[in-house]
């Protein structure tokens, strides 16, 4: 997907030259859930002008009916037709930027909160390249189609069939991604019985979020003609390890080279690195609110399950916030491990983003990188230094980071405000656990 460069009269010909008749303009809402608005191919040159509207007083965390009208602005350059057809139809989609009626930029659209944040780290000649790593589930289906939470398989780490049988699906999986644009970097079967995880190559920023959103509607797409469920919830299943998307990040200058990476450094780390680890660290608790938005989210990070916990960093893999891979030749750079696949992306990474800048600008050195004994150490135990603990605490913390808070710009009233409405159903909710717990207790 990176690197496409669309005009217009590019897409009106590949539209002709490959029959498509449906167009989706697709975009987010703060929570991260896809959306789209479908026209026909009649439509095409009005959408590609950005006359194109919808009502966004039914999206989640938009505008006030009085101000409901929106544009949909489609950005070119996301222009792809989906492998796999509708009704016999050949459909493609646009992701689009949001715009009001006044011809300026929606103050609320999740990808212009990080074209901002980019926009901030191009003014300080940088350019944010990122490259994820995800995890999910595949489970099955019952009669009526509807997901359950038995996995279709007993495999582990990196098994393959018949113990996997889930590598069908992946394999399809990856060819469709790979037909859309994708370079995957590689795909396995993860730790726990019926779960996987596919990482593809990095990319710019803006191009990453694009591609984080289009990767989970293919997943879904695609376990679903095989008859399974994939869900990207952070922790489905209590007594097995949850699934993250760990996100490897790099800065770049102008020319492309890596500013990450310092060959005297023992680590290969230059000081802009440290300082970016510094900001991360500093904001870690606030981010959180952002990187895992659910109350779901909060049962992954708990220890036992190969999840961070603790504030720190570290170049081992027991579970640090922050990894620090091994550098091969000059590719040094940083990995947090923290997020899960229910974050929305574009918010996700503007504060993270937002963090390291803000470590850079004010020189944050992190504190000193924990060794294995103390990762151990402190694996079943809970601090001061440690990430939230639930929703509630983190949109708290949140609440306190005027950093953090800026990145999301007019954003965050609107996140709190749907997030406080999360914690507070899930408080009324009377659970399984409390049922089988406490009415033959008392």
């Amino acid at each position: 997907m990176e690197g496409k460069k669309y005009t217009k009269a590019d897409i009106q010909r590949i539209v002709a030259d490959e029959d498509i008749k449906f167009i989706r303009l697709q975009f987010v809402d703060i929570l991260g859930a896809l959306k789209n608005v479908a026209i026909t191919v009649d439509q095409l040159d009005k959408a590609l002008n950005g006359e194109i509207m919808f009502d966004g007083s039914s999206i989640s965390g938009f505008v006030r009916m009085e101000e409901s009208d929106m544009y949909l602005i489609p950005d070119l350059d996301t222009f792809v037709s989906f492998p796999w057809r509708t009704h016999q139809s050949k459909v493609a989609r646009l992701i689009c930027d949001i715009y009001k009626t006044t011809g300026e930029p929606y103050g609320d659209d999740p990808r212009g909160v990080l074209k901002h944040a980019i926009a901030e780290a191009e003014t300080m000649g940088y350019a944010f390249d990122v490259r994820p790593e995800f995890e999910f589930f595949l489970f099955q289906t019952d009669e009526n189609g509807d997901p359950t939470t038995i996995t279709h398989d007993k495999a582990g780490y990196f098994d393959l069939g018949p113990m996997d049988l889930g590598e069908n699906v992946r394999r399809d999986m990856v060819l469709t991604l790979e037909e859309m644009g994708f370079k995957i970097r590689a795909s396995h079967h993860e730790d726990a019985p019926g779960q996987h995880e596919i990482d593809f190559e990095s990319a710019d920023a803006i191009t990453m979020a694009d591609q984080i959103v289009t990767f989970k509607l293919v997943v879904k797409v695609v376990a679903q003609k095989h008859g399974l469920h994939a869900t990207f919830m952070p922790k489905p299943l209590s007594h097995i390890n949850g699934s993250g998307m760990h996100i490897n990040m790099k800065l770049k200058d102008q020319n492309g080279k890596n500013i990450f990476y310092d060959a005297q450094d023992p680590l290969k780390l230059s000081q802009t690195a440290y300082y970016f680890l510094g900001g991360l660290l500093a904001h870690s608790k606030a981010i959180t609110a952002i990187t895992n938005p659910t109350v779901n989210s909060y049962k992954r990070l708990v220890p036992g399950f190969e999840a961070p916990v603790h504030i720190g960093w570290s170049t081992s893999n027991l579970s640090p916030l922050v990894r620090i891979p091994t550098v091969r030749g000059e590719e040094a750079l940083l990995e947090l491990r923290s997020p899960d696949p229910s974050c929305n992306p574009y918010l996700g990474l503007s504060v993270i983003l937002k963090a390291g800048l803000d470590g850079i600008n004010n020189k944050i050195m992190p504190p000193e990188m924990m060794n294995s004994d103390q990762l151990r150490a402190i694996s079943n135990i809970l601090s001061e230094d440690t990430l939230p603990s639930d929703l509630k605490e983190a949109i708290i913390e949140l609440s306190k980071d005027p950093v953090i808070k800026e990145a999301l710009g007019n954003v965050y009233d609107s996140y709190i405000k749907a997030k406080g409405f999360e914690w507070d159903a899930y408080q009324k909710q009377v659970h399984a656990w409390e049922v089988d717990t406490y009415t033959s207790r008392y």
